[in-house]
This record gives C-alpha cells, sequence and structure tokens, in this order.
C-alpha cells in the first residue's frame, strides 16, 4: 500500500465471494465446516493442496462423521493431487466426492480416492483421463531422466485407475492414450462413477 504523498494507492482484489449479494467469505467458511464439507474447485496446485488438507485434518479431528468434497477442476499440478489423493485414503472418517463441472486430468486421481460406492457426480459433469504430460528442457541427460520419471508415474496413475474402475490394466493404458473424454453416465458405466445423482437428498442412499 502506497505510503508517500501523492504516489498512487495500490487497488486490491476484492475479497473472495464477497459481494452484495453474498455473505462474507468466513461466514461461508464456517457455515462449510460445520456441513462437513470441502470445495476443490479450479487448478490443483501446492496452495490449493495445502489448504484442502489443512481442511481434511481439522475436519477428522472435529469427529469421525463422513466428509463431502465437491470437485470441479481441470487438473493441475500431478504431486500435488497426490497429496490430496493420498490424504483422503489416510483418514480415519468416510469421504464422499461429488464430480461437478468437470474432473480432469489429476482431479480425477483425487476423485478416485474413494471408494466407487462413495463417488457421486451432477448429471452434466465431464470427466477427463490422459497421460500425464512433460514439458522439462536441459541437458540430453536431464530429458532423459525427465522421460523415464513420466513414463513412471503413467504406469502408476493407469494402476491406480484400473484399481479403482475394475477396468483391465490394458483397457485403462490404451484408453488415456490420448485425451479420454466421459459423460456422467459414461464415466458410471466405466466405473469411474458409482451414482449420477441430481438432488442432495440422493447423497448416501442406496444407488
Amino acid at each position: 500500500m502506497a505510503t508517500n504523498p501523492g504516489e498512487p494507492m495500490e487497488e486490491l482484489p476484492p475479497p473472495p465471494l464477497e459481494s452484495a449479494a453474498a455473505p462474507p467469505y468466513n461466514l461461508i467458511a464456517e457455515r462449510l465446516f460445520r456441513a462437513r464439507t470441502v470445495i476443490i474447485s479450479g487448478e490443483i496446485t501446492q496452495r490449493v493442496a495445502a489448504g484442502v488438507m489443512a481442511q481434511l485434518l481439522a475436519l477428522a479431528g472435529e469427529s469421525s462423521e463422513e466428509i463431502t468434497v465437491f470437485i470441479n477442476s481441470q487438473g493441475g499440478h500431478v504431486e500435488a493431487g497426490d497429496t490430496i489423493h493420498d490424504l483422503v485414503r489416510f483418514l480415519s472418517p468416510r469421504v464422499r466426492m461429488v464430480g461437478t463441472g468437470w474432473v480432469a486430468s489429476i482431479a480425477a486421481l483425487i476423485f478416485v480416492a474413494v471408494p466407487r460406492e462413495d463417488r457421486y457426480c451432477l448429471p452434466n459433469t465431464r470427466f477427463l483421463l490422459h497421460q500425464p504430460a512433460g514439458g522439462s528442457g536441459g541437458s540430453a541427460s536431464d530429458i532423459e531422466i525427465e522421460a523415464r520419471e513420466i513414463l513412471k508415474m503413467r504406469d502408476r496413475l493407469n494402476r491406480v485407475f484400473a484399481q479403482q474402475t475394475g477396468q483391465p490394466l490394458e483397457r485403462i493404458e490404451e484408453d488415456t492414450r490420448r485425451n479420454f473424454w466421459l459423460t456422467a453416465e459414461e464415466a458410471r458405466r466405466y466405473g469411474l462413477v458409482g451414482r449420477v445423482i441430481e438432488h442432495q437428498a440422493e447423497l448416501g442412499t442406496a444407488g
């Protein structure tokens, strides 16, 4: 912020989610916490992962009641996604995933961190599975190392998706050679989603 007379004032962005039409962000966060609900939206970064970890650990420490995670993301940093995926599996409380909008790339890995019966999505959700991408430059040796690591990462992710969907590993490998898009119903048939729902009352009911 400017301190010298005559120096222009720095413009600060408005607080997130705050407007005349919405309650203050802190109030929304408090209500989400009381509802044991976490929202993952946008690019998966280390910062997003840290925030999601904090919320999940706080909720798990508060009680053993189930936690609901809504996810709408284009994907992002693989290791950040791994962090959330592993923590969800680590927690004692039951976690339910609800996909909305799109669940793409590493966001799909987060989505399958829970058993299939706890994976829901809304009707217009789209899913994207694909191979991890590299982009490292440097020496020939560095590029070779990076290529090996990407292959190891691809194989690991394919095995997770095979295990969590019930699809043969060979089919996962073939389907993810290119961008593999699925509608909500296609994702359900593929084993990615347990149930497509339209109303909040359907969460947790028999599928």
